[in-house]
Formats: C-alpha cells, structure tokens, sequence
C-alpha cells in the first residue's frame, strides 16, 4: 500500500461527508488559524531569564493566568451591566461560563505545583521583586469581587493608565453589589444610603435575610443567581487554596518574592470568602414544602 493510498484524500466542500479541512489557503502567509489567534505573536513572548528547564512552564503557567484574569474581568463587568438593567437570565448565563472559566483558572496551578524547591529555586533569584500580586488584572477581580483596598494602588502610580483604570474600578459597585441591586428592587432590603463602593465590603444582617426570605421563598431566579454566585465565591477560595499549596510546595516558609510572608500571609488570604451572606443566610433558610 503507497502512502497516497493510506492517506485520505480531501473532498470538495459539500462533498463526502468524511472529507477533511481545507489544506490550500493561496497566498496567505500563514493558514487563518495562526492569524486568527496571532500565533507568531503569541510564540514571541516566551523570554525566559534562565536557562533552567522549569521556568518556561513558570512563564507560561502566569501567562494563560494574566489572559483568564483578563477574560474573567470582562465576564463579570458584563454580568454587572445586566444585573443593572434585570436581565437575569443574561446575567446568569455570563456569571455561569465565568464558574467555567475559574475551574481553568484553578487548573493553572497543576503546573506550578510539578515544581520541586531546588527547580524554583534555581531561577527564582532572576524573577527579582515580581510577584503574581502585583498583577493590575488581578486587582480588578478584587474589586470586581467586593475587596476593596485604596492602598493596593501605590504599585501602579509609575503607571497613570492602569492606576487609572484601577481607580475607577475601586470606586465603580462591585459584581456583589450589581446582584443587591437586584434584591432591591424586588423590596427584600433596603440598601444603606451613601454607602461608599470603594470600601471594603462589610456582612450585613439585612442582605442575610434578604437571601434567606428569596431562598425560603422559592424565587427561582433569585436562587439561580445566588448559586452561581456561590460557585463564583467557592471557586476563588479553591483558587486561593491552590496558590497557598503551590508556595508551600515550592517554598515552605520562606518570604514571598513580593516582599510578602509568604505561606503564611496567603493563609489569611484564604479566610476571605466573597459574597458571604451567601454562605451565612443557609442557616436560616426554611425547609422547602414540596
């Protein structure tokens, strides 16, 4: 048998159903797909600072991070616009692909968690003062997710765009605060007047028992958008588990390469649960009657 016999052969579009994909593009320089997703662009930003073998999937591994972190970002500003104009169902679908999205995300430290302490350690010292925290993607979730801290600006003054746009969304309601809108309008609470977005985001007995009168009475659209939440909230501190694990993997106790703790200080980071009434409020939700 030749090769040309084993090999199938291509069929013109709308042809043989077990016809393969195109293979002549004319004169394009490279097929659709590499100019699609700018492969050769995306290939040329590899640079590792060492010759050790493991830096490359330390690079990598923070790459597709920064690129989740980016897709994560417009997810959940999206999902905010159509809490604000009460389109639950759009909202739901965004915040639901989003719960996808964060498994991926979560996955990333499978990697970094196949790095032993003398492999991250032999090209640690070229990483310098950067850390994963000094993301500017990353504090956009934050503040997306109701963390909100005015002094995580300081990093970004050298760079008036991000210290900006981070400014701005310090300021702006967080996801969290677009979904008690909704509780509003339906008249499960009252929100706190002049209440200030860009603080911290406090527990309230109120939206507690907003949640638990919508769950207790079966809204249905209300308990769909408080689960998906819920998701959102477990998967972050999976996300956060996985972070402390992996440094603990690859560096005990030593301090962070941003100056922090390390292991220690990410522990208290994990303590953090966003959208915590979401968590509270089950403990009073009455037994369902059907």
């Amino acid at each position: 048998m030749t090769v040309d016999e084993r090999t199938p052969r291509a069929e013109p579009a709308g042809g043989c159903p077990m016809a393969g994909p195109h293979q002549d593009f004319g004169d394009a320089v490279a097929p659709p797909y590499a100019d699609y997703v700018q492969l050769d662009r995306l290939l040329s930003l590899q640079h590792t600072r060492t010759d050790v073998p493991a830096e490359l999937s330390f690079l990598i591994s923070s790459q597709v991070m920064e690129l989740l972190f980016a897709l994560l970002r417009q997810e959940w500003t999206t999902a905010g616009e159509r809490l604000d104009a009460d389109d639950l169902p759009g909202a739901i679908g965004t915040l639901r692909r989003s719960s996808r999205e964060l498994d991926v995300l979560v996955s990333t430290w499978d990697l970094l968690a196949t790095l032993t302490p003398g492999e991250f350690g032999a090209f640690r010292e070229a990483l310098g003062e950067a850390s994963g925290f000094q993301s500017h993607l990353y504090r956009h979730l934050e503040f997306l997710l109701g963390i909100k801290r005015a002094g995580v600006l300081r990093p970004y003054t050298g760079s008036p765009r991000v210290h900006a746009e981070l400014a701005r969304s310090l300021r702006a309601p967080s996801l969290y605060d677009h979904a008690l809108g909704v509780l509003a309008r339906r008249s499960l609470y009252t929100p706190e007047r002049g209440a200030d977005p860009s603080r911290p985001y406090q527990p309230s007995e109120d939206v507690e028992r907003a949640w638990a009168r919508a769950y207790t009475d079966a809204l249905p659209d209300l308990v769909e958008l408080g689960e998906t939440l819920t998701d959102i909230s477990e998967r972050w501190t999976r996300w956060r588990e996985r972070h402390l694990a992996a440094t603990l993997r690859a560096l005990g106790n030593r301090p962070g390469t941003g100056g922090s703790a390390g292991a220690s200080w990410l522990e208290q980071t994990v303590r953090v649960r966003v959208f915590p009434e979401l968590w509270t409020m089950r403990t009073l939700v009455e037994p369902s009657k059907v």
